[in-house]
Formats: C-alpha cells, structure tokens, sequence
C-alpha cells in the first residue's frame, strides 16, 4: 500500500470513528442529564396517578404541544403489583401508549380500537400476567392485558379537542382516567 492510500485509509478510519463517537454521545446525553422521558413523567406527579399536561412548558419540561390535543402522563412501578388503566367512553377520541423507562413504546391504542370504546387496560409484568390468567377474574374479562419486560415505565393519554368546545369534555375526560395499583392473588 502506498503512502497516498495508508493517509487516505486512516483519515476515513478516523472520520468514521469520530462520527461513531458523536453518534454514542449525543443518544446518551439524555441518561446523564437526567431530562429521559421517564424522569421527566415522573416529575408530574406520584406514582399511578394522571397528570393533565398544559400547553406551556412545567418544570419537568413537559407540555401538549399540540393545540387539538390534550394530554395526561402516568408512571408506574410493576415491582410490587400490575397497574389498571381505566377511562370511560364518554369522549369521541382518545389514544393510549404505555412506554418502558427507555421510551420504547411497548402497547398503543385508540377508542376504535378498544372494546365498546373504554379504556381498560392492564399493563404487567410476565409473572403478573401468568397470575392475572390464572385467577380468571372475571372483573378483567373484558380488560386488555399488555406483558410490559422491565418493571417502569409512563403512559400518555391523549384526548382530541377538534374545537374549542369540546375542551371541558377532553379534560373531564382526562381527569376520570385512572392509573391504579391492581391486587394480583
């Protein structure tokens, strides 16, 4: 090899590596600078329970940015017990996303989607679900149980608000959601 290709071969080895090395720092800030999406739910408020986000930025850097839709967050611990999330049907749409402490979303729907439009969703972990099946309770019969690996994560609720008249609607939607602990025998 010339002297021309030895330069050439370990600019481009050097270039790739620095571009690598940017890659890796930049997807890791987040977990150091403790500003992930999970902390950042979990600034909202308490374990299981919804926080309704507002259009301005808070505290925990969180906002809806979106003028047509209206958002609450929930964190959850699944080291103890599974985590029910109920809503009624009252509102005309709606989405969930459950997502693991890295913000990988694990489970998604909508009103279309769920039965008779409410949402009841279980989310646990595998050793919960192997419980939940068991008991056959028939209070879950109808819940959507979603096996979540890893023991935290957040939910986003969303509600849409097409009009400025369906604000009360979407929040009072919102605030009849609920994030409970659920008793696994």
């Amino acid at each position: 090899m010339s002297r021309m290709g030895a330069l050439l071969l370990a600019l481009l080895s050097g270039l790739i590596g620095a571009a690598l090395l940017h890659i890796v720092i930049v997807l890791s800030v987040p977990s150091f600078t403790g500003q992930d999406a999970y902390t950042r739910a979990a600034a909202e408020g308490d374990f299981n329970q919804f926080s309704t986000l507002s259009g301005e930025r808070d505290a925990a850097g969180l906002m809806s940015v979106d003028p047509f839709i209206r958002t609450a967050v929930c964190h959850f611990d699944l080291a103890e017990r599974a985590v029910r999330l109920l809503a009624p049907s009252n509102h005309d749409f709606w989405s969930v996303s459950v997502f693991d402490r890295a913000a990988n979303e694990v489970f998604s729907m909508n009103d279309r989607t769920s039965v008779g439009g409410m949402l009841d969703l279980v989310v646990a972990s595998s050793e919960q679900v192997a419980r939940i099946r068991k008991a056959a309770n028939s209070e879950l019969a109808s819940s959507i149980i979603v096996d979540m690996k890893g023991g935290q994560g957040y939910v986003v609720l969303r509600a849409m608000v097409p009009q400025q008249s369906f604000e009360d609607e979407a929040l009072d939607f919102l605030d009849s959601a609920s994030c409970l602990p659920l008793s696994v025998n």
